[in-house]
């Protein structure tokens, strides 16, 4: 019962340290050699946490399926500090990256992906995660 209720607790507060792509939104159009935004979201929690940072990719899937962005990051855009902070009372701390789509870019339907590390707990240990939006190149 101790057991379960540990690797319980665990989870919860694994899950509690998520980050989100705040924008672009699912499926907004993007356009191939102009900035835009990438807004990474991420919630308090209870538990203690550093950030380490944030890899920003882009990566095509206009001829075949979206590959996991534990795969692939694609052409990467950002790499580096992620300093969440509150803006509106009504979103979760959240940075801003304002990145060039590089004109090579294909056209058509595209991943914005990320990967995000922060050390989590009293220990600590490590946090990876990484997430994904679909988005259209134009």
């Amino acid at each position: 019962m101790k057991s379960f209720f540990s690797i319980s607790l665990f989870v919860a507060a694994a899950i509690a340290q998520n980050a989100a792509i705040g924008l672009p939104a699912e499926n907004q159009k993007i356009n191939s050699g102009k900035e835009v935004i990438i807004q990474v979201q991420r919630p308090n929690s209870l538990s203690p946490s550093k950030e380490m940072g944030v890899a920003i990719g882009l990566s095509s899937c206009a001829s075949s399926p979206c590959r996991d962005a534990d795969d692939v990051l694609g052409t990467i855009l950002y790499n580096g500090p992620f300093n969440p902070v509150y803006h509106e009372s009504n979103l979760p701390p959240y940075e801003n990256f304002t990145v060039t789509v590089p004109a090579s870019a294909t056209l058509g339907k595209s991943q914005i992906n990320v990967a995000h590390a922060a050390l989590i707990g009293a220990g600590p240990s490590a946090f990876l995660e990484s997430l994904n939006q679909t988005v259209l190149v134009v």
